[in-house]
């Protein structure tokens, strides 16, 4: 079973924090961007672990996704059937010493967790080595608490079955490649991203549970290569650690 919302806090709550009423004013794109840089702010301060719903529109699957943000700002997000031609599933996880792709044991899958280092502390992960999901959640707040950023933002009715406040968010930068995922956003007032609506699938949250004060990596560090999003796995023998990208 992916991630430890369980574990981080008890047993989940079933409706996350609702937003306040929008209200009007005089320059409503002016409000929704002022507004959403408050959400990314309290965001970047929530402690929480969530578990999510993620269609794929790519491949037309439904992932489990638990997203995990501890107290100190490290953060760890958990996708099944993700890497391998979508048979494996992964663990991205934040430390202070660098951003990491692991591998997760499941019951269909009982393997030796392991994490390759896949990027330096706050950035991107790798395209080929990426689920995508992870972003969301951590590294487009700044962006989004920037009001000086290349964004187009509009508060837009709720994604179905989504709560808080949804906003609509575009680049005003034709020439260059767009700061953050485009699309919609959903927020709680406390910050705990409720629904998104971007390139790659619909996020939805299922649960929610406080968050741990910490996340540390749940395997040992090892030499790699990372999982990539394409490769199948072998057909013999479990790995003791992420599998070689072609």
């Amino acid at each position: 079973m992916l991630g430890c919302v369980a574990a981080c806090g008890g047993t989940p709550k079933a409706t996350p924090t609702q937003s306040a009423s929008p209200t009007l004013a005089d320059d409503p794109a002016l409000d929704a961007r002022v507004d959403l840089a408050g959400k990314a702010a309290a965001a970047q301060d929530k402690a929480y672990a969530a578990l999510y719903s993620l269609d794929d529109d790519s491949g037309g699957r439904q992932h489990n996704v638990v997203a995990t943000i501890a107290a100190d700002g490290t953060w760890r997000v958990d996708v099944s059937k993700a890497m391998l031609g979508g048979t494996t599933d992964v663990s991205i996880v934040s430390t202070a010493a660098g951003v990491y792709q692991c591998t997760v044991s499941s019951p269909s899958n009982p393997i030796t967790p392991g994490c390759v280092k896949v990027a330096a502390a706050g950035k991107r992960v790798p395209k080929d080595n990426s689920p995508q999901v992870e972003r969301l959640f951590r590294q487009w707040l700044p962006v989004f608490r920037d009001r000086q950023s290349p964004l187009s933002v509009t508060e837009v009715k709720p994604l179905a079955g989504a709560q808080g406040t949804c906003y609509s968010v575009d680049s005003i930068a034709a020439s260059i490649q767009a700061p953050v995922d485009i699309g919609i956003y959903c927020y709680a007032t406390d910050g705990v991203l409720t629904a998104a609506r971007v390139g790659f699938g619909v996020l939805k949250l299922v649960s929610q549970v406080v968050g741990p004060a910490t996340v540390q990596l749940p395997g040992p560090e090892t030499t790699g290569p990372a999982m990539g999003l394409d490769n199948l796995p072998p057909t013999v023998g479990p790995p003791a650690g992420p599998l070689p990208s072609a």
